[in-house]
C-alpha cells in the first residue's frame, strides 16, 4: 500500500548516491518518484553499483547526467566534481548503502567519487543500508553503523526484514522507496537556516499513541472507529528525525509497517492494553502525545465467547456497556512537573465550535496542549493525508493550522511543543 504524501518537493536539490548492493535495482523507482514530486535530482554511482543498475537509466529518469568515477577529474570542471556536487545538493541520500561504502565512510577513506562526496558533504544525509543478513549482523558492520548514527547530520534507515536476493530470509532489504521519500520530506522540513538538521528533541523520549482501538462484541464483531493512524505515526517519525527517541503505542494502522522503522513500537488491540503500556512508559517520557482514537464503549464483562445471531446482537446492544477509561485524564493525573502532555480531539462543527469545545476539553482533561481537528470537512481528518485545526494552549493561546499535509502539520506541532518546553524552562 502506498501512502501518497502530498508534500511538494518542487525545486529541492537532492543528490542520490547508489552503491554496490543488489537493492540498487530499487533506486530508479525512488528517483522517478522524486522527479514526479518536483525535485531536482542528480545521481552518482560506484563502479559496483553501475554493474547492477544502468547509469543511463538513472540519467534518463533524473533528467541529469549520472556521474561515475571516470567523471571525477576533468579539465572541463572549474572545481573538483565531488565538491561541486556536495555544494549543489540540499540533502544527500545514500540508497542503498552497502557494507563496503559504510566501511569507507566511517574510516574516512576517499577512494572514488561516492566516497569523496560522502566526506565532503556538510548538509543532512539520509542513509538506507542494504546487504546480506550475515553481513548486516557482523559485529564490525554493527560497529560502523553505530558510529554513523552518532553523527547528528545523518538520518539512518535500518534494513527491513524479508526474502533477500540470496534466497535467505532476514534483515537486509533496503527500506521501501516510499518510506525513503517520506524521510527525505521530513528531513527537508526541519532543516534550519544554516542547512543543518534541528535535532531540537535530541535525547528526549517522546511517547505517542496512534491508530484506532477496538472492543470485542463477539468473535466476529468489534466496536471501533475509522482512524488510519497516520497523524500519530507521522508525528512519531517527524520527532525521530529531530533527534527524539520515540515510543509508539498503536492500534490498527492503515499504512505500511515500513513506516514504523526506527520507532519503539507497542501494538495493542483495545483500550486496556494501551492503558497498560501507557502506565509502563510514561515515567521515562518528556512529552506524551495522545493521537490515538480510542473506542468509546466496551462490554462490561468483555465480548461474548460465542457469535451472536443478528437478533441476539440487537438485544445485546441495549445494555451491558461501559465507557472505556479516559486514558488522557489518567496520564495527566500521573504527570510529573517536567512532562508535557498533548491531547487530540476529533470534532465537528464551525471553527468557533472547535475552539470552544476543544478548550473546554483541554481544561477538563488538564493537558498542556489540545489539538482540535475537524472530521466533517472534505479532504481532511480520518483516513486522509491532510489535516488542520486549532492548537489550544495555556492562557487561552490559540494557533490556527490551515489544512495541510499531516507530515507538515507534525513538524509544526513539534515546533509548538518545543516552544512551550523552552518557555516553561525559562520561567521556572
Amino acid at each position: 500500500m502506498k501512502i501518497e504524501e502530498p508534500l511538494s518537493l518542487k525545486g529541492k536539490r537532492i543528490l542520490i548516491a547508489v552503491t554496490g548492493s543488489i537493492a540498487a535495482v530499487k533506486t530508479p523507482s525512488l528517483v522517478s518518484n522524486l522527479i514526479k514530486a518536483g525535485a531536482e535530482v542528480r545521481c552518482v554511482v560506484t563502479p559496483s553499483a553501475a554493474n547492477l543498475v544502468s547509469p543511463l537509466s538513472l540519467a534518463t529518469l533524473s533528467r541529469n547526467h549520472c556521474f561515475q568515477d571516470k567523471d571525477q577529474w576533468s579539465p572541463d570542471q572549474a572545481k573538483p566534481l565531488h565538491i561541486d556536487l556536495s555544494e549543489w545538493a540540499e540533502i544527500l541520500v545514500v540508497a542503498p548503502l552497502s557494507a563496503s561504502t559504510l566501511a569507507r565512510w566511517t574510516q574516512g577513506l576517499a577512494e572514488g567519487l561516492v566516497a569523496s562526496v560522502l566526506l565532503a558533504f556538510e548538509r543532512p544525509v539520509l542513509a538506507a543500508a542494504a546487504m546480506n543478513t550475515g553481513m548486516w549482523k557482523n559485529p564490525i558492520i554493527q560497529k560502523n553503523w553505530a558510529a554513523l548514527k552518532t553523527n547528528p547530520q545523518i538520518l539512518t534507515l535500518e534494513p527491513e526484514s524479508g526474502l533477500l536476493a540470496c534466497d535467505r530470509f532476514g534483515d537486509g532489504r533496503m527500506a521501501n522507496p516510499d518510506l525513503i521519500q517520506f524521510a527525505i520530506s521530513s528531513a527537508l522540513l526541519q532543516i534550519n537556516n544554516f542547512g543543518k538538521l534541528k535535532k531540537d528533541f535530541f535525547g528526549q523520549r517522546l511517547l505517542i499513541t496512534a491508530g484506532g482501538t477496538s472492543e470485542k462484541l463477539d468473535p466476529a464483531r468489534l466496536l471501533t472507529n475509522r482512524s488510519s493512524g497516520r497523524m500519530g505515526v507521522f508525528l512519531a517519525q517527524a520527532a525521530r528525525t529531530r533527534g527524539a527517541i520515540v515510543d509508539l503505542i498503536h492500534g490498527s494502522l492503515a499504512l505500511p509497517t515500513s513506516y514504523l522503522e526506527g520507532l519503539n513500537t507497542y501494538p495493542v488491540t483495545n483500550a486496556a492494553e494501551m492503558q497498560g503500556f501507557l502506565a509502563q512508559l510514561q515515567p521515562s517520557s518528556a512529552v506524551i502525545a495522545m493521537a490515538a482514537a480510542v473506542a468509546d464503549l466496551r462490554k462490561i464483562e468483555g465480548g461474548s465467547r460465542s457469535k451472536f445471531s443478528k437478533e441476539q446482537l440487537l438485544a445485546s446492544m441495549g445494555n451491558g456497556f461501559e465507557k472505556v477509561p479516559d486514558l488522557l485524564s489518567e496520564i495527566v493525573r500521573r504527570k510529573s512537573n517536567s512532562q508535557l502532555i498533548v491531547g487530540f480531539t476529533a470534532l465537528s462543527g464551525s471553527d468557533d465550535q472547535l475552539k470552544t469545545v476543544g478548550e473546554a476539553k483541554r481544561l477538563q482533561k488538564g493537558c498542556d496542549l489540545m489539538m482540535a481537528n475537524p472530521i466533517d470537512r472534505p479532504g481532511q481528518g480520518f483516513e486522509s493525508n491532510l489535516n488542520g485545526g486549532f492548537l489550544l494552549g495555556p492562557k487561552g493561546s490559540i494557533k490556527n493550522f490551515p489544512i495541510q499535509s499531516k507530515l507538515l502539520l507534525s513538524h509544526e506541532l513539534l515546533d509548538a511543543i518545543r516552544a512551550l518546553q523552552v518557555n516553561i524552562s525559562d520561567s521556572s
